[in-house]
């Protein structure tokens, strides 16, 4: 009896990480130096390297050990009052929220723009008029940009502190020459990746460099505060990026450019082709006022209904193709959080949960691969 053999499972993501020969110069700079950790000499030139690119000094950008401690910090450097309300999109990634209430706060939850899939100021500013709200968390859906401008205006006409959960959306979501504050994650995932790590850039004057102590314990280090040096000035924590991910953040950084173009365009050509394939039965995340997506390390569709959406899951299942949820369930419906978060009306999030599906995208996808996602696809439409 002859055995079909099964082609191997085509992949949702895979990382696009630096070679190990990429990575040998910085490693060997590391181990010459003898500096692994602690604010050391490729953290300082990841960091300047990065202030350049949002032209901003030294003193407003900070890196830490990922961006979910980042966005910790950020709220714990607000000094807002224990149990403050949190606006945030229901349509996120877990981190956001569980950030939040581990730091003391509480979560309210609220509904996104049905085409760009955020939380946007007209949304916040109709939440606002209804209910106190403290601080707010828009969140750059997968990576697609804010209008800074938008979100500067909001705050000063609110008086609130916005905090832009930027996760992925290094390259695509910059200051615009605007105030405010923003959190990016190097995970090994995103469009710079670093293995893990997260990066802190801030206008709000003190922010970034209370995030850097907060990182380093809470300890002062710098000689002309109010504490001496070595002293412990604050509860923080050990949050600092290493060397070692610095040095993977350097190899990425050299190469960004060009990796970028290529994701942007393998974007629209798989799009162009799940669209062709699909007669068009799809539509996907419409680009807002913050500009374009310009690095995306996903491909994200929306089906016309859940049983659509299953439909197109079952076909990928048969075919060997990986797909994800994003993101199911909301959080309001996650156990853990339900009692911890205020939860408003989310029509958009809803509907959105119950109809998009992450499918595969990564540089190093085949024209095989291609063709059974599309066959896939097709054979449902």
């Amino acid at each position: 009896m002859t055995t079909v053999q099964q082609p191997p499972w085509v992949p949702l993501l895979v990382p696009d990480m630096p070679s190990p020969q990429e990575l040998l110069p910085w490693l060997e700079r590391m181990h010459a130096a003898r500096h692994y950790s602690n604010f050391g000499p490729l953290v300082q030139e990841l960091e300047s390297a990065l202030a350049q690119r949002f032209v901003l000094g030294s003193e407003q950008l900070t890196t830490v050990a990922n961006a979910t401690q980042g966005l910790e910090l950020v709220l714990q450097a607000l000094d807002l009052q224990p149990g403050s309300r949190i606006l945030l999109p229901a349509f996120t990634f877990v981190a956001t929220a569980t950030a939040v209430v581990r730091i003391g706060h509480q979560p309210v939850l609220a509904d996104v723009n049905a085409q760009t899939w955020m939380l946007t100021p007209d949304i916040a500013r109709s939440v606002c008029e209804h209910m106190r709200i403290d601080a707010v968390i828009p969140v750059a859906t997968f990576g697609m940009p804010h209008d800074m401008r938008a979100w500067q205006q909001f705050e000063r006409d609110t008086g609130l502190p916005v905090v832009i959960d930027a996760a992925a959306a290094y390259g695509s979501q910059w200051l615009q020459g605007v105030e405010g504050t923003l959190i990016f994650s190097l995970h090994t995932t995103k469009s710079l990746p670093a293995g893990e790590g997260g990066l802190v850039v801030s206008t709000r004057p003190g922010l970034a460099a209370k995030v850097r102590q907060l990182s380093n314990f809470g300890i002062n280090l710098d000689p002309d505060a109010d504490a001496p040096v070595g002293t412990l000035a604050g509860l923080g924590s050990n949050a600092k990026m290493s060397e070692y991910h610095a040095a993977i953040g350097l190899a990425s950084l050299q190469k960004w450019e060009h990796h970028a173009h290529k994701r942007k365009a393998l974007q629209a050509d798989l799009i162009h082709e799940i669209d062709q394939a699909s007669g068009h039965c799809m539509t996907w995340q419409t680009q807002g006022a913050g500009g374009p997506l310009m690095a995306p390390t996903v491909l994200c569709a929306r089906l016309p209904n859940a049983l659509a959406r299953a439909a197109v899951e079952q076909a990928c299942q048969q075919a060997r193709i990986m797909t994800r949820r994003w993101y199911q369930p909301l959080l309001q419906h996650i156990d853990v959080l339900q009692q911890r978060c205020v939860s408003l009306d989310t029509p958009n999030a809803e509907a959105l949960a119950q109809t998009l599906l992450g499918l595969p995208f990564f540089l190093s996808i085949t024209a095989e691969q291609r063709q059974r996602v599309c066959s896939a696809v097709a054979s449902t439409a």
